[in-house]
């Protein structure tokens, strides 16, 4: 989307406007994304506005975790305390907003709003249609997301379509939905997403009082994240509220890593595959729509990419938990991907890094099941699983195991 920045440059009280903005609790500024309305889209009507209060989400100083590896300035970003559990909310109230206002003002005819998801857009979208009265439609993957997450959209009354295929099947077809007037396409290739996904980028900074970290490590699938991360930091340099870029890890599972492999490779474009079984069902995608967003946004963020095995993000999401922060295995992954990096000195040990956490890891109880029942794959499970010590209701019993 293209905004007027040399008019936006024309104000010099962004960042005071910002911060103001960011200790209330009510109306557009309850929103850690219209709480940037201006550079959010400002052409619409604050009247249309569909806002579930999102984002404003904790940027965590992860002290004992960072020091399992070195790291002492690392932070997690932790999106899944948004509305339905993820950094999708950021996307959809900017694109539900957008297609509200358009259908008030009569330039828009829509009649139901659909995507492609592997469990966390389809929640977001079937909320915000919700809340706006736009009738919803999700294809997703037949068996291939969690349980929390499929009834998400069920619970919003969306109309769930459970196909027997992969989510680059499912995109496809909604594709093909939408060539044919059928649906509103609301996947990130959508550039209304970007414009809401981007103010993760402006909170970082806020948070960091109006400073850039060295490093940002993303988990990442369809890739739209990685451009709106690109869209958020160029904007603050732009208008002069910070004077740098940081650089960018995109991180995927090995099962599912298109971009890892051109990273790899010295390609500038991605070559798609087909996405093996991976505990990180959110990433699971083997022909990301935004690739070449993704691409530009490496290039210009002297970004790397990294990748994780099964057991190497089960392993990670074992520590992070026993540090206190309780992670996805999205979040797992991208945390793999910091600990290889630090390890080979990529990133160094006085670098700031922001890890995003994109979704809340009560999504995706399977894996803390699996972990501590020792029900994972072979090969995957963790050395240490902890598991409930079953005992009589007897004082003397329960005090001897204390005392041990």
């Amino acid at each position: 989307m293209a905004h007027d920045e040399a008019a936006l440059a024309g104000r010099s009280d962004w960042k005071s406007r910002f911060d103001a903005r960011a200790g209330r609790g009510l109306g557009l500024d309850a929103s850690g994304v219209w709480g940037f309305r201006e550079w959010v889209l400002p052409e619409v009507d604050p009247a249309n506005i569909v806002t579930m209060g999102e984002g404003k989400t904790p940027l965590v100083h992860a002290l004992r975790y960072g020091a399992t590896i070195d790291l002492p300035d690392l932070y997690v970003k932790q999106c899944g305390t948004s509305h339905t559990g993820s950094f999708k909310d950021l996307g959809m109230t900017a694109l539900v907003s957008a297609v509200a206002d358009a259908r008030a003002k009569g330039t828009l005819e829509v009649t139901a709003l659909a995507c492609a998801s592997t469990g966390d857009t389809s929640a977001a979208l079937a909320a915000y249609g919700a809340a706006a009265g736009i009738p919803v439609v999700v294809l997703l993957p037949r068996g291939k997301i969690s349980t929390a997450q499929l009834v998400q959209p069920l619970a919003h009354g969306a109309k769930v379509l459970a196909l027997d295929t992969d989510f680059d099947g499912c995109m496809t077809l909604v594709k093909e939905l939408s060539r044919r007037r059928l649906v509103y396409l609301a996947n990130s290739m959508n550039p209304l997403r970007i414009e809401g996904q981007k103010t993760v980028a402006l909170e970082i900074a806020r948070q960091l009082d109006w400073q850039v970290p060295d490093w940002v490590v993303l988990p990442s699938g369809n890739l739209g994240n990685a451009s709106a991360l690109h869209a958020g930091f160029g904007m603050l340099v732009r208008l002069g509220l910070v004077d740098r870029l940081p650089r960018l890890v995109v991180a995927q599972a090995e099962a599912a890593n298109p971009l890892v492999r051109a990273y790899r490779a010295g390609h500038e474009a991605i070559t798609p595959m087909t996405a093996g079984e991976t505990l990180a069902s959110a990433i699971r995608i083997g022909a990301p729509v935004s690739a070449p967003r993704a691409m530009a946004a490496m290039a210009a963020m002297n970004g790397v990419a990294e990748d994780a095995t099964e057991a190497e993000l089960a392993e990670e999401a074992y520590r992070a938990d026993r540090s206190g922060l309780y992670v996805c295995p999205h979040t797992a992954v991208a945390l793999v991907a910091t600990r290889k990096l630090r390890a080979r000195g990529i990133i160094e040990r006085d670098h700031r890094v922001v890890v995003i956490s994109t979704a809340n890891a009560l999504k995706f109880t399977e894996l803390k099941v699996g972990t501590h029942e020792g029900t994972l794959a072979k090969g995957v499970n963790v050395a240490s699983p902890n598991r409930p010590i079953e005992l009589p209701a007897d004082i003397d019993a329960v005090a001897a195991e204390v005392a041990c």
